[in-house]
């Protein structure tokens, strides 16, 4: 079985979406699987058993009508080239319906939920979970061709360079990946999916004064301004690695970390895939579709009335506001004296 899964973007979905392969290499270990991915996330399929091919898809050159016209004939011709099966259109967008169709697949499925009109070249596969978290909404794909699935796997590996990489960053901060320590990561690419700085600083206080644990802050070069003003805050020097890991040195922090906390974001979602502990913080997005998968994470939410809103900014994110930092400490001393 030759498959073309389609799953483009972003971070975390692309997360969500790897036990697929991985269900499907299980089931029929002779398959042949080739993801299709954009550029960012990529590097958490590369060194997959599970997956046989990456193609990377330039979303910048389709942005034009010209590069749209240009590019275009370039990729149907390369999926044609393939000779797929079977496509698995796990974006349910318009672009990876274009995927899709252009793949010449004799046969494709989508899944539950499917929008801009992408379920009309995927029919959308709604299994037992159609209305449950978005992994096991994958996986119905996966189940539709014939895979038993008990629960979810992930596989991202680190390479020996990523993990030296890691222990240099460490070695830089004064801190060695023997240490315990707890991940923040403050960012998130919605504003209204951040809790504030001000929380953080009071949480990474509170962290100092009785646990006294290292915080190691993670996220994108974009995110030291939030960093910074934690660090104003709370007068505590946390360790800064905002922009200098990769998507895989992120994997191996988040492998070595006591646990993690942060809200609605691409690293949340990969402390998850790596086994560390979460504590999850939702405010505008839908927890039960994308909070932390397993019953060992922890999930916060205010419970306000007009939540989940799906809006990406907002002038009073007060469901971020009123949980509270007291509350995600609680938390963290649940998680920590089970560690």
């Amino acid at each position: 079985m030759n498959v073309l899964i389609v799953k483009l973007s972003a971070i975390g979905d692309v997360i969500h979406a790897l036990p697929v392969s991985r269900a499907i290499k299980q089931t029929f270990p002779e398959s042949r699987i080739t993801w299709i991915v954009e550029r960012p996330a990529s590097d958490l399929l590369t060194e997959n058993p599970d997956i046989d091919e990456l193609i990377i898809f330039e979303k910048a050159k389709f942005k034009t009508v010209r590069g749209f016209l240009h590019n275009l004939p370039v990729l149907h011709s390369e999926l044609r080239s393939k000779d797929f099966d079977i496509v698995l259109d796990l974006q349910g967008l318009a672009k990876s319906a274009i995927v899709a169709w252009i793949s010449g697949a004799r046969k494709r499925l989508g899944y539950c939920n499917m929008r801009e009109l992408s379920g009309l070249i995927s029919p959308p596969v709604c299994g037992l979970h159609q209305y449950g978290h978005v992994v096991e909404r994958y996986l119905d794909v996966a189940r539709a061709l014939g895979c038993q699935i008990k629960h979810p796997e992930w596989v991202i590996n680190p390479s020996v360079e990523d993990k030296a990489t890691v222990n240099r960053i460490f070695q830089a901060e004064g801190l060695s990946l023997q240490d315990k320590y707890i991940v923040i990561a403050p960012g998130t690419n919605w504003q209204s999916k951040c809790w504030p700085t001000r929380s953080y600083a009071e949480l990474v206080l509170l962290v100092q004064k009785n646990l006294r644990l290292p915080i190691v802050v993670v996220g994108a070069a974009k995110d030291k301004e939030l960093v910074n003003k934690i660090r104003a805050e709370s007068g505590v020097q946390v360790h800064d690695l905002t922009g200098q890991t990769t998507l895989k040195q992120l994997a191996f922090t988040l492998q070595k970390a006591m646990l993690f906390v942060g809200g609605d974001t691409g690293p949340m979602h990969l402390a998850v895939a790596m086994g560390c502990p979460v504590i999850a913080l939702f405010g505008p997005t839908d927890h039960v579709r994308n909070g932390p998968y397993g019953n060992e994470n922890i999930l916060l939410r205010a419970g306000v009335e007009c939540a989940p809103c799906f809006k990406k900014s907002c002038p009073d994110v007060h469901c971020m506001r009123k949980i509270s930092p007291q509350e995600v400490y609680q938390a963290v001393l649940k998680i920590t004296s089970c560690s």
